[in-house]
């Protein structure tokens, strides 16, 4: 896998909005200009916004080839240092006619989303270029009160320091309070309840090494059968981190899907397994009993599985690069990066 070059102080940044619109609506402009505010004060970087970005929820629902050509245009732009994602949706799948891997391959990038974003990463994936599940601009970025520091020191960490043998650490605090996308919520602050259950060994023992893959569960079921999705042989000594949406997917549903990764033959090649918080704790309890059937269906029983991960639909969140080298220490409770995530 090729490692896009870190950031730095006064670099660009694109933004686009490859599944949903929303950006571009009246009613969620003050998102934008808030992550945008963010980027150039706080990080210090110069935000490009690609020509559709903010064309709004409709036109670029009828338009997806707009949206690729403006994935494609930010790594065509030798100026462009990273790719930040609005917001996540539900038909990004729909940009796969018009994606060119080879631009990707021959211009890698920081690339930076999550939810229906996994799709881009799996074309990143196919490109053979480090891309990075994390913070979109809209839900991370622009949050209305303070950025969360834990999200902020993963990208000051890992994409601009390149920090070698970064410890994904447990993130103390969660959200579980909503506060309406309005402009007049600007500056109110989302109350921080205390984590206590840390990360949870939900079953397996001693470490495991392998390279990292995955993303939202919920949408997998879209890039099966895809020129998107890899074989088991592209998978081998893979650590899956998987998470669910703000849609709640049922504990059955869970179930199917994960028996899915197991009858394809990818669980026969997973060493190990990083589970991301369920948004809002919603099936907490449920979720733990559905990786554990499933993964005693298939005999791999033996395999650590980290429960409870700050990733995905939950807040604050942190970055998970894909095929970087990572080590779950069960007896530490540490997840480990064994290698510096850019060049």
């Amino acid at each position: 896998m090729i490692k896009p070059q870190r950031l730095k102080k006064g670099d660009k940044v694109a933004i686009v909005s490859l599944s949903s619109g929303m950006l571009g609506d009246k009613e969620y402009l003050h998102k934008y200009n808030l992550g945008k505010k963010r980027l150039e004060e706080k990080f210090e970087l110069e935000v490009v916004t690609m020509p559709n970005a903010l064309k709004g929820s409709n036109y670029l629902y009828e338009h997806p080839q707009k949206r690729a050509e403006d994935f494609m245009n930010a790594f065509l732009d030798p100026g462009i240092r990273a790719i930040i994602t609005s917001i996540g949706g539900d038909d990004t799948i729909r940009l796969l006619p018009y994606i060119d891997y080879e631009i990707i391959r021959n211009n890698p990038k920081i690339f930076t989303g999550f939810s229906d974003t996994t799709a881009n990463h799996l074309m990143m994936f196919k490109a053979e270029i480090v891309s990075y599940y994390g913070p979109a601009l809209m839900s991370d970025f622009a949050e209305y009160g303070a950025m969360y520091d834990y999200t902020e020191t993963a990208i000051r960490e890992l994409l601009f320091e390149g920090k070698d043998h970064f410890e994904i650490k447990k993130c103390p605090y969660w959200v579980n309070e909503d506060i309406p996308w309005d402009e007049e919520n600007i500056g109110k602050s989302r109350k921080q309840i205390p984590d206590e259950k840390g990360y949870e060994i939900i079953q397996g023992s001693g470490t495991a090494r392998g390279r990292l893959f995955g993303g939202c569960i919920d949408a997998f079921p879209m890039y099966n059968g895809t020129s998107l999705w890899p074989s088991p042989d592209q998978l081998k000594r893979n650590i899956l981190f998987l998470e669910t949406s703000e849609d709640y997917p049922s504990p059955e549903f869970l179930t199917y899907y994960l028996r899915n990764l197991g009858a394809q033959g990818i669980l026969e090649q997973t060493v190990g397994i990083i589970v991301g918080k369920p948004a809002k704790e919603k099936y907490y309890e449920e979720y733990k009993h559905a990786y554990c059937k499933i993964l005693k269906e298939f005999n791999r029983e033996d395999i650590p599985v980290f429960y409870n991960a700050n990733f995905g639909h939950c807040a604050p969140i942190g970055i998970i690069p894909y095929g970087i080298e990572c080590e779950l220490d069960t007896i530490q409770k540490k997840i480990t990066l064994l290698e510096s995530v850019v060049q």
